[in-house]
């Protein structure tokens, strides 16, 4: 018999991108769970339709929320998604050939090469592209860690690589972008500090540095044209936001 999989999917007021991502684990999916943070447009519809066990829970950080939802699934087999990826047919058939008609093929977990779109166009450098994540799993052998927002998956067992794309949408226009970088740079502050880390000036200065280099020369990121300067320019600037929010929060609990 195959084995089954739980797709895994935290969301909240998600309907423009829901119904696109759903679509592309359709027939893969013998599960889908969708964690819903009190969403306020049609999401809970929209999964309910493609026949997701919806769960409706208060949001208490990336990696939390990312850990109850795996802890929902049923089966042994778990991939997580976010509602702005698409499982391309060819990372589709790849799962289906090494992991669920082979349970895993002797591998505990598996490497997913994740494809931006970014200001019209796919982004090939930089460091962006393939970005190699853990994204399907055998949960009995995995866990879920991480500084918020940013989480990932180890997996205590053999790992391999999927072949096919996911496929991410991942900002609507530059205004959404910058938006989305003041929530996550908040949300880094802040459990920055929780976990003992100290703001230091050279902080607003070396590592926007450190990430702009980084990113545009030195993985070629000018080879993506304007997007690639975009994209380079908005990563140094979210990490300069993330040690001044950090010296922010010092100055409030000093």
């Amino acid at each position: 018999m195959a084995a089954k999989l739980s797709v895994c999917l935290m969301v909240k007021d998600e309907e423009a991108h829901l119904p696109a991502c759903l679509e592309s684990v359709r027939g893969l999916a013998d599960e889908i769970v969708v964690v819903d943070s009190h969403s306020t447009d049609r999401t809970r519809e929209i999964a309910a339709s493609f026949g997701a066990r919806v769960v409706e829970r208060d949001w208490p950080g990336n990696v939390a929320q990312r850990r109850f939802s795996i802890g929902e699934a049923t089966n042994d087999w778990a991939m997580f998604i976010d509602a702005d990826e698409r499982v391309t047919p060819e990372l589709a058939a790849s799962i289906r050939r090494a992991v669920l008609e082979r349970d895993g093929d002797g591998r505990d977990g598996w490497f997913v090469g994740r494809k931006l779109h970014y200001c019209g166009r796919w982004i090939r450098h930089g460091g962006w592209y393939p970005e190699w994540q853990v994204r399907l799993f055998r949960r009995s052998k995995a866990k879920v860690i991480g500084l918020d927002p940013h989480d990932r998956v180890v997996v205590d067992g053999k790992t391999a690589r999927l072949e096919g794309d996911l496929l991410h949408y991942s900002f609507r226009d530059l205004s959404h972008q910058i938006h989305v970088m003041d929530r996550y740079t908040g949300m880094a502050a802040a459990d920055l500090r929780r976990s003992g880390g100290r703001f230091r000036r050279t902080d607003l200065v070396l590592r926007p540095l450190g990430r702009f280099l980084r990113t545009y020369v030195l993985r070629l990121g000018f080879l993506d044209g304007l997007p690639g300067f975009l994209m380079a320019v908005n990563h140094a600037y979210a990490g300069f936001m993330k040690y001044a929010r950090l010296w922010e929060l010092e100055r409030r609990t000093a």
